[in-house]
């Protein structure tokens, strides 16, 4: 622990302590976090492949049972502060128990352009307003499995670096490169025909193209556009995408939750590249 900033909680008013408050009002810390340039990780691992992708923490925040735990993370900044609280002290806080050891307020990196981030991409995943930050987190870990190139999210899909979407994730989040879109369908689909992907819509529409049946081989780039639950991809994206694609299912069921649909879609893509 030589050379770490070790601040001991004795006032929670304390400015200081801002990024952590109200950790468990979604909605506010959804406009906040982004407003304020923030993200939080939670548990030895994801702060670790955090600052791995290059991250910089702003602050950690444990008890001071993990003290010894999360010294390998703290003191490669020996500047940045530690805060240190009993563990109701932490809970009063946040909100909730910090079960996975500690938390750490990181800068918020600046995203890349689409164009940017298009360039030389084959395999894109695009996600429609996915709300849930359950489902995001674990279709961006599909995504790092099964080896998107790159994860383009709407303007009302939820923040892949909420807290949730990160845990989830095992911190993939980090590895895969992504950003969000200015607007959705139009321009965005644009942008992605001017990169040269044809857009293939996940949808349960007639005439949709069962997913084994659709040629997903290397010689095509494409863009797979899946979209949130119940409602799926809007009517606007379904006009404007190249082709509709169907999983096939049996037993009398219609769908499977987006964020498995999207790790079915993802390995096809995957397994008709030759990788798997």
């Amino acid at each position: 622990m030589a050379g770490a900033q070790l601040r001991r909680i004795t006032d929670l008013a304390d400015p200081a302590l801002d990024d952590y408050l109200r950790m468990t009002d979604v909605k506010l810390r959804s406009r906040v976090e982004v407003e304020r340039g923030l993200f939080m990780a939670e548990s030895y691992e994801v702060i670790s492949r955090a600052m791995d992708a290059g991250m910089a923490p702003r602050s950690f925040l444990m008890s001071e049972k993990w003290l010894e735990r999360f010294a390998p993370l703290y003191e490669r900044y020996p500047e940045v502060p530690v805060f240190v609280g009993a563990e109701p002290l932490l809970e009063q806080l946040t909100g909730f128990h910090l079960h996975r050891g500690a938390l750490a307020a990181m800068q918020r990196p600046e995203l890349p352009g689409v164009a940017e981030l298009l360039a030389g991409a084959r395999t894109v995943a695009v996600l429609e307003d996915i709300v849930d930050h359950t489902n995001v987190g674990a279709m961006f870990r599909s995504a790092a499995a099964l080896g998107v190139d790159a994860v383009l999210v709407t303007p009302r899909c939820a923040d892949p670096l909420y807290r949730r979407s990160i845990r989830v994730s095992m911190g993939t989040v980090f590895q895969v490169p992504w950003t969000r879109l200015p607007a959705w369908p139009g321009e965005g689909i644009d942008l992605l025909h001017e990169a040269g992907l044809d857009v293939l819509a996940l949808a349960l529409t007639d005439g949709a193209a069962a997913l084994d049946e659709v040629d997903l081989g290397p010689q095509r780039k494409v863009a797979l556009v899946l979209g949130a639950e119940g409602h799926g991809l809007t009517p606007a994206t379904l006009r404007a995408a190249d082709e509709h694609v169907v999983i096939p299912m049996a037993g009398g069921v219609d769908s499977l939750n987006v964020a498995a649909a999207s790790a079915v879609v993802l390995w096809q893509r995957r397994a008709m590249l030759g990788a798997v």
